[in-house]
């Protein structure tokens, strides 16, 4: 059964419905401070661990506790670095450790509030700490609240690549608070916009007309077009997500701009020179252009992909990403260490114009080779002088 909101006549809600893990997605401003009345009919017992980031801790946590302990919920805090570093197997065990130490139960619920980051690596702990716990989504990112809070992907990075690492296991609510997008630096929202974007190119482009109008307002956090923005992004994502919740058919499409992306935080060591959602941007970019290479689209739409996520300050070009152009047989090896590949042959999605994606194993690797020339990429990473190994 559907664990139902209550109240906030404003709040907009966007049902999963996946039987009886079904949850809501509730949009809204200033849901942080009624996240306790919420809470307090979905959680077995009023406990809680809330597991967060060094940058959210201040900007949100004493509001986040003074609504809990209004319901009477007892909470305590984990407080990790912020960065995507903090994705990796030593934190997660020192996470764990941390939570058992602090003598959770079952019916013990973990709150994920923060970035993607937090989403992920509080799912992954919550989902394996005595076999699941359950958890609450509390998204303080744009790109957290329109992709990575919704649908229960939770994954940790290795040295082999980005979320390599983790489970399906969903949250029993997500609340996504649109006032506290207020507090991120220009260059994060518009990272989150990329993944906003996303939605359009997939599958419905009257959205991408309607971004290509008001995507500027969205980004100046102009509250109807944010919340339109955000429930919009968050409907598509539910509604593929309950068709194919673990991604063996449809929710490859998800994906969109991921293969390319993934190889370029490689690149660039997941930090800062490249954050996920421009990584997102700059892919789906590449997979237009490959599309449109191939024969699939047009080039007009490939274009006007290009030129509105220009519009927006993301990057379009490898020369816009500080440490690239990268070498293209660096950048295809990342690529075949993606969770997406089948039978060794690279997944890419791929359009046939906007709102047109699809889902191909048969590009060849020459095709995305010149494509990436063609790009900026350099042709091949330099030899090691002789007498010298490669470190």
């Amino acid at each position: 059964m559907t664990r139902n909101v209550e109240g906030w006549a404003a709040a907009r809600r966007v049902p999963v419905t996946l039987g009886a893990r079904s949850y809501e997605v509730v949009v809204g401003e200033n849901l942080l401070d009624e996240a306790g009345a919420l809470l307090a009919s979905l959680l077995p017992v009023k406990r809680a661990v809330v597991i967060t980031d060094a940058i959210v801790a201040p900007l949100c946590l004493e509001r986040l506790h003074a609504s809990l302990a209004g319901a009477g919920i007892q909470a305590t805090n984990v407080v990790l670095p912020a960065g995507e570093q903090t994705k990796d197997f030593p934190t997660l065990q020192g996470l764990c450790e941390t939570l058992l130490d602090a003598g959770v139960e079952r019916t013990t619920v973990v709150i994920a509030l923060g970035g993607g980051v937090i989403g992920d690596i509080a799912g992954v702990a919550a989902g394996i700490v005595l076999r699941g716990l359950p958890y609450v989504q509390m998204p303080t990112t744009l790109l957290a609240q329109v992709d990575s809070s919704v649908g229960g992907k939770t994954a940790i990075n290795t040295r082999h690549g980005k979320n390599l690492v983790g489970l399906f296991y969903q949250p029993r609510a997500v609340i996504a608070d649109t006032a506290v997008l207020r507090t991120l630096p220009a260059r994060q929202m518009r990272a989150g916009y990329a993944e906003v974007v996303k939605y359009g190119l997939i599958s419905d482009a009257p959205f991408f007309d309607w971004l290509e109008e008001h995507g500027a307002r969205v980004l100046a956090h102009q509250e109807d077009a944010l919340r339109r923005a955000v429930v919009t992004s968050c409907r598509a994502k539910a509604a593929v997500v309950s068709r194919d919740e673990r991604e063996q058919g449809e929710r490859a499409l998800l994906n969109l701009g991921h293969t390319f992306g993934h190889a370029y935080e490689a690149e660039t060591g997941f930090g800062e020179a490249l954050l996920h959602g421009e990584a997102v941007a700059l892919g789906m970019v590449h997979a237009f252009a490959l599309s449109a290479r191939l024969g699939f689209c047009p080039q007009a739409d490939a274009e006007r992909v290009r030129k509105h996520l220009a519009a927006v300050g993301l990057p379009t070009t490898l020369g816009d990403v500080p440490s690239g152009p990268w070498p293209v047989d660096r950048l295809l090896a990342h690529m075949r260490h993606d969770k997406k590949v089948r039978d060794g042959r690279l997944t890419f999605v791929l359009a046939r114009g906007i709102g047109k994606a699809f889902v191909s194993r048969e590009v060849a690797p020459e095709a995305i080779a010149a494509l990436l020339c063609e790009e900026g990429a350099r042709p091949k990473a330099a030899a090691p002088s002789p007498g010298h190994e490669t470190p």
